[in-house]
């Protein structure tokens, strides 16, 4: 199952998650979940309840109960309407100019497929922030106050199998008795919606059908006129507040990795500009190891080698980064996962990561030694980007992905940690050398650069090698690189 960005696959797959408890196609035990992954249980329950739905149910452009809409808004679409494009969390930076530095009345139409994949990103994903719509002119002052989707702000982790039905009963959650209760529209249905003349408090989450379906906003799309069946288009769209769920950790939040700020505040595992998801890949192995939050220990329990394929699958990861209310990109990671071997990949990504990042920090005294001998008299504003000409962090932090992404693959099909660390170690310790030559190649070949070049050699390798060195590295040699 694709989708054309990491968000849209995600917010998909909530959707299929959705129809398999409101058709009543899901375990009702831990133990029951297992026997479906193992045996691949059918899901064609589905199936046979979406063939006895009302067509008009399913109608993304019913004209007074549209698909995952709110048909309030119909009143305000020609006065308040946009361009088709803010529907796109990617395309929409601040609501005002997109990427391609069109305007938000851009009337270029958007195929209804993709209109629809945008519609449930935004219902799980959308940002905080203004919308682009009157609150005092249309339902009430408070349809401007978008929140945060009930994904957005956090990475969602799902565990990504070999088909999609694979996909779906890895991660369906346990239920005795799911309500069925699904969101297929803001104007019918047995959920109270909320008003826009105030802040409501959260609501009550009725069930997982519910969860997964959840509108996080009040979306209007409207088709552009004479077209039908694969040639539909949106041509114009409102988008304001939405539903605000009540969340209750343990139950709807049980593939979240927990983690803590600078500030010590414990939250969701977030997205970060800074930082590379996939090196948080030992997160999320110590999240099957410790079987913290329901995914993670069910995963803990499927057996080792069930079968001649076995059970291996991948732990999808994905966040949106975002600048306030404006969105930056999708932010993704693929790990790895074999049932059984969840302490034996929790060691390889561990230490691997304490490899990376002291090498990283090797890198950077590196630059400190070279920029020291360079700049005796530095002005303090320049500081920092003086070391930067010399800093080959970026550069070895980018190079890393792929040494760390073999060492993992290579544990999860069976090699011993230990058998595999010499070789990811001596692969980033060359890589590293050859990234800080290439850097030091800038220094002018006078005294002063040759004494810049061997100090910073010098810094690397006395820091490589440390007493604050992980053990993977404390004896290593560069020799043996």
């Amino acid at each position: 199952m694709d989708g054309e960005t990491p968000g849209e696959k995600v917010a998909v797959i909530e959707l299929l998650l959705a129809l398999c408890y409101a058709s009543g196609n899901y375990p009702t035990s831990d133990e029951e979940w297992q026997q479906w992954v193992r045996s691949e249980h059918p899901l064609d329950r589905v199936a046979s309840w979406l063939a006895i739905q009302s067509d008009d149910d399913w109608d993304l452009f019913h004209p007074t109960r549209p698909l995952g809409q709110n048909a309030l808004l119909g009143e305000f679409m020609e006065e308040h309407g946009t361009g088709p494009a803010q529907l796109v969390i990617e395309r929409s930076g601040d609501y005002s100019q997109f990427a391609d530095h069109h305007h938000l009345a851009h009337p270029d139409p958007l195929p209804a497929a993709k209109a629809y994949r945008a519609l449930l990103t935004q219902h799980v994903f959308g940002l905080s922030g203004r919308a682009r719509i009157s609150g005092k002119k249309t339902l009430g002052p408070t349809i401007t106050n978008l929140a945060t989707g009930r994904l957005g702000g956090r990475i969602r982790v799902l565990a990504l199998g070999r088909t999609l039905g694979h996909t779906l009963r890895l991660n369906l959650t346990p239920a005795t008795d799911d309500p069925q209760v699904l969101n297929l529209t803001w104007t019918q249905g047995p959920i109270r919606r909320r008003g826009f003349t105030s802040k409501p408090p959260p609501r009550a989450v009725a069930g997982y059908a519910d969860l997964h379906s959840s509108l996080g906003r009040s979306v209007l799309l409207r088709p552009r006129p004479g077209l039908s069946g694969d040639l539909a288009a949106v041509d114009r769209v409102l988008i304001g507040a939405g539903e605000l769920l009540d969340l209750n950790q343990e139950k709807h939040l049980q593939d979240a990795v927990m983690s803590q700020t600078r500030t010590g505040v414990v939250k969701p595992l977030w997205p970060s500009a800074t930082r590379d998801l996939w090196r948080e890949a030992h997160a999320l192995y110590a999240a099957v190891e410790r079987r913290s939050g329901g995914l993670y220990r069910r995963l803990a329990q499927l057996p080792k080698d069930d079968g001649p394929l076995g059970q291996t699958f991948d732990l999808l990861a994905v966040g949106l980064l975002a600048a306030k209310s404006s969105a930056v990109g999708w932010v993704t990671s693929v790990s790895p996962f074999a049932p059984g071997r969840a302490p034996e990949l929790y060691q390889a990504s561990l230490r691997g990561s304490e490899v990376a990042e002291h090498l990283a920090r090797s890198l950077d005294s590196a630059a400190f030694r070279a920029w020291e001998v360079m700049f005796p008299n530095p002005k303090p504003s320049d500081k920092k980007a003086q070391i930067a000409r010399f800093d080959a962090r970026p550069e070895q932090w980018k190079a890393t992905e792929l040494p760390y992404r073999t060492l993992l693959a290579d544990v999860a099909d069976g090699a011993p940690v230990s058998d595999r660390m010499p070789e990811y170690t001596g692969w980033l310790v060359e890589m590293a050398q050859a990234f800080l030559a290439k850097r030091l190649d800038a220094l002018p070949g006078n005294g002063q650069g040759r004494r810049a070049r061997a100090a910073a050699q010098r810094g690397f390798t006395e820091f490589l090698t440390g007493p604050k060195a992980p053990s993977d590295l404390r004896d290593f040699t560069i020799g043996a690189a």
